[in-house]
């Protein structure tokens, strides 16, 4: 039988295959690699990019915590929290482009009414402590957004304050506002509109300064030691009490996720965290009493041409506690809930207006006229220069001797002779001036001063009452040393060395007129004038302890901090800074003086307080300066021996004129507000003394 042709395949050769094994080896390896990859991603680093792929689609929105309740003494509220909508632009969020966040600025411009015209935009930032300024022509919406992200660069920006119906508006067509969101916030409300509105001080915006300090920002959250871990969104306290007590006034926001989808709209909620609410300050103040002080306050200025400032003191002498504090001219707190512009800013703070954020009773300092005598007699007796049995015959002048040089008393009256408390009852400046040369010493040998200084010092002229307000002034009390220091500031400048290198040289500078301490300017502090400057505070704290008996108190509005329940968490009860030793004897005949100066027969103050229920002790005071009209002053209590409700009052009225005129009759009111629940008919005093 015959075979077929042979069909089996022949062998392969070696060459093919080792071209096989190498082609399938590569295939492998990539097939190996491949699955490797799938499997790190899958198996080793889901967790890590799910993670990732939830922190992308999940959102925190802050919820705004209200600030505490500031409260006067009878639980009367003085500032309280109004829930508000604010539109704010989230930067980050807003579209990469510029031309997509152009669309979305004019959109939203559209939606609150806002003019989409081009303005002057100012920009101003720091690069290494020099400070530049960048101008462009934009609408105010982006202006807004540039400016308030040159100085909080991880903040929000605050547009307007809108309702409900813009809120809406918004929420439903997000994808239209990408970056913009409107959230809720809490708004300062002040229920007794102007009243002790220095006092109170104003919230606003977290600063950059109050955020990081003198460092960059570094991150979403500040790092200032005062400040560190705080939102930039935060609102905190700026100014005043509401400065001050910040730390218990502000509350802690609370946070909520929301997942959003690709368009950013919220899906649902993932977790809230809720808000905790700053607890309340419960004050010392007595809102009628501040009431009636302003008012009086108010009459007095417009009833005395020239004046048009002042201010006003009323505490507790024992425990320094502070009834009432005002200044005028003053201002309405809730204009600072809402951006305002910079003309407005400078019209709050600028002299021409009479820069009614300035609180005169502790930030406005000057000579205080014949209200500071009580101290001169304390330093005259208690050095020995002085008895109370000594008597001087006031002429209507004094003279300086060996010289032609004289001083006279207001009005030149002459009082004849006197002792210590009929020279405080007619306030002879001639009487005074004496014991000023009484007591003047020599500068080299005493530079801190002589008695004068000595006694002022302890009293606290010239240093800070540590009342709980920030922006409290010092003073001045000049001596030897003092007028040294400013002499040498004075040449320091025309020569432009020391803090002055590398300023122009000047020929006067006008810090000092060069001349020594001399027994002139020891005379002259005798009876408050010359360079010593003092706040009504200050003041306020000397003739407290003439009425306790020497205790320097330390003075405070603050009486304690409570829940929103009302408990006590922590009493504000500061102890008193000092005490001083007035032998009885000598503080007995200075308080005679008082008591006679404000209500017997020619007392300087006797037309107003002569007939007043209550025993007043007080001084007029009448302080000159050169070429303005005189300032008015009145110092007086009803002490602690006399009465469950001790008071002291200090009123000072700028270019006001005689202590009397003036001042005396707004302390009144203020006393018989306090003892008797009215004010009274406005009494004006008639004597021209100072």
């Amino acid at each position: 039988m015959p075979q077929g042709p042979d069909d089996r395949r022949p062998p392969m050769t070696p060459q093919l295959a080792l071209r096989v094994a190498v082609a399938g080896s590569v295939a492998l390896a990539l097939f190996a690699i491949i699955f490797f990859r799938l499997w790190f991603l899958q198996v080793l680093s889901g967790n890590q990019y799910l993670a990732q792929a939830t922190v992308n689609r999940v959102r925190d929105v802050a919820i705004a915590a209200p600030r505490g309740n500031i409260l006067d003494s009878s639980g009367n509220l003085l500032v309280g929290s109004t829930k508000a909508l604010e539109v704010q632009i989230s930067a980050p969020d807003l579209p990469n482009s510029a031309g997509g966040k152009r669309v979305v600025f004019r959109r939203l411009a559209h939606t609150l009414g806002m003019s989409t015209n081009r303005i002057k935009c100012k920009v101003v930032t720091y690069d290494n402590g020099h400070r530049i300024v960048t101008t462009s022509h934009v609408a105010r919406i982006p202006c807004e957004v540039k400016q308030q992200l040159s100085i909080l660069p991880y903040a929000d920006v605050n547009i307007k304050e809108v309702g409900r119906g813009v809120q809406y508006y918004i929420a439903e067509d997000q994808q239209q506002f990408r970056g913009v969101e409107v959230s809720q916030v809490y708004v300062p409300n002040y229920p007794q509109g102007d009243l002790a509105a220095q006092l109170l001080g104003t919230v606003g915006r977290i600063t950059a300064q109050e955020c990081w300090g003198h460092r960059h920002p570094t991150g979403p959250l500040c790092s200032a030691s005062s400040n560190r871990g705080v939102d930039p969104n935060s609102v905190i306290g700026q100014s005043g009490l509401e400065g001050q007590y910040d730390r218990y006034l502000r509350g802690t926001d609370g946070m909520e996720k929301v997942q959003v989808d690709a368009l950013g709209q919220p899906t649902h909620k993932l977790e809230t965290v809720n808000p905790t609410a700053g607890n309340n300050l419960a004050l010392s103040l007595d809102s009628n009493l501040q009431r009636v002080g302003q008012q009086a306050l108010a009459t007095s200025i417009a009833s005395n041409p020239g004046a048009d400032a002042g201010s006003f003191v009323a505490m507790n002498p024992v425990t320094g506690a502070v009834y009432a504090m005002g200044s005028y001219p003053t201002f309405d707190p809730s204009i600072f809930t809402k951006p305002i512009s910079e003309a407005t800013y400078r019209g709050l703070t600028s002299v021409a207006s009479g820069d009614p954020l300035l609180n005169r009773a502790i930030q406005s300092a000057g000579p205080t006229g014949s209200t500071f005598k009580p101290i001169t007699a304390t330093a005259a007796l208690e050095s020995g220069r002085w008895s109370i049995d000594d008597t001087y015959d006031d002429t209507g002048s004094f003279c300086f001797p060996g010289t032609s040089e004289c001083l006279h008393n207001a009005g030149n009256a002459v009082d004849g002779v006197l002792n210590l408390v009929n020279a405080l009852r007619v306030s002879s400046d001639v009487f005074f001036y004496n014991l000023g040369w009484q007591t003047a010493t020599n500068p080299i040998t005493q530079p801190g001063g002589g008695p004068i200084d000595q006694w002022a010092h302890q009293f606290g002229i010239g240093r800070r009452t540590g009342i709980d307000l920030p922006g409290e002034l010092s003073g001045t009390l000049p001596s030897p040393r003092w007028r040294a220091h400013q002499d040498k500031l004075e040449l320091d400048c025309e020569q432009a060395k020391g803090p002055f290198k590398g300023q122009p040289k000047h020929a006067n500078c006008g810090i000092a007129d060069g001349r020594p301490w001399s027994a002139g300017d020891n005379v002259n502090l005798a009876v408050g004038q010359g360079d010593v400057q003092v706040t009504p505070l200050q003041l306020a704290v000397v003739y407290s302890a003439l009425a306790n008996g020497g205790t320097i108190v330390r003075p405070h509005l603050g009486l304690d901090i409570q829940n929103d329940e009302g408990t006590v968490l922590q009493k504000i009860d500061p102890p008193p800074a000092r005490h001083i030793d007035i032998n009885p004897l000598y503080r007995e005949t200075i308080l005679q003086g008082l008591h006679e100066a404000a209500q017997a027969s020619g007392g300087t103050s006797d037309d107003v307080m002569g007939n007043f229920p209550m025993p007043v002790y007080g001084k007029t005071g009448t302080a000159q300066y050169v070429g303005q009209p005189d300032y008015s002053w009145y110092a007086c209590f009803v002490p602690p021996s006399v009465t469950s409700k001790p008071i002291v009052v200090v009123v000072h009225v700028e270019r006001g004129g005689f202590g009397d005129i003036a001042a005396a009759p707004v302390a009144r009111q203020i006393l018989s507000q306090w003892f008797f629940g009215k004010p009274g008919v406005y009494k004006a005093g008639a004597s021209a003394t100072l």
